[in-house]
């Protein structure tokens, strides 16, 4: 018998939910862009959702609450370099060209940072990246073990005070260096951080 077909078998693939699927897209991209831009005390719901094009109610109903929207839009992953592949006296190039690359891709760890000047989810969202992902890699190249933290710290200090001068505070003569320009610069500062004998 035939017949017309039941509606609720297209609740996993079908219109419904490729269009709940745009819906959050668009909510995460107006998301990011919205704290990357404002940080995350003047991002407010309402703005996000009108950039997205969306009803207020549906950024709740998916997210919950700004922290959880906030968690959902920056929950980044660096994709850090394989440093055993890297030359060991190359490493701190490497980093400086990958986190220039990871900053001018997309705006997510620029809202990270900006949010976590002045809010506990920014902090702690920057701290998790820092021990997850920056960690592991000075692991793998830091001459004494009890020196990771440390040696990381340093790399993580330079790496974000580039980002805030060149993509927060926009300090003119930062924007103005070519990338090639500041991997030359900071590339040695960061690879003396990781590897040079402790002063």
């Amino acid at each position: 018998m035939t017949g017309t077909p039941n509606r609720g078998t297209e609740s996993a693939s079908g219109p419904a939910a490729r269009r709940s699927d745009a819906s959050r897209s668009a909510i995460l991209a107006a998301a990011r862009e919205r704290f990357a831009a404002d940080g995350y005390e003047r991002a407010t719901i309402r703005a996000i959702a009108k950039d997205a094009r969306i009803d207020p109610s549906m950024v709740m109903r998916y997210f919950g609450s700004k922290d959880g929207l906030f968690a959902a839009a920056v929950a980044l992953d660096l994709r850090m370099p394989d440093v055993s592949q890297v030359p060991r006296t190359e490493v701190g190039r490497a980093l400086t060209a990958h986190f220039l690359d990871v900053w001018e891709a997309n705006e997510e760890l620029t809202a990270v940072l900006r949010v976590a000047v002045t809010n506990k989810a920014g902090t702690e969202r920057l701290q998790g990246i820092f021990r997850d992902q920056v960690v592991p890699v000075a692991q793998r190249v830091c001459p004494d073990p009890e020196q990771v933290a440390a040696r990381a710290g340093l790399c993580a200090a330079q790496l974000m005070g580039l980002a805030l001068t060149r993509y927060v505070v926009r300090l003119p003569p930062v924007v103005a260096l070519a990338r090639e320009e500041i991997v030359a610069w900071l590339g040695p500062t960061v690879q003396r951080y990781l590897t040079a004998p402790s002063p």
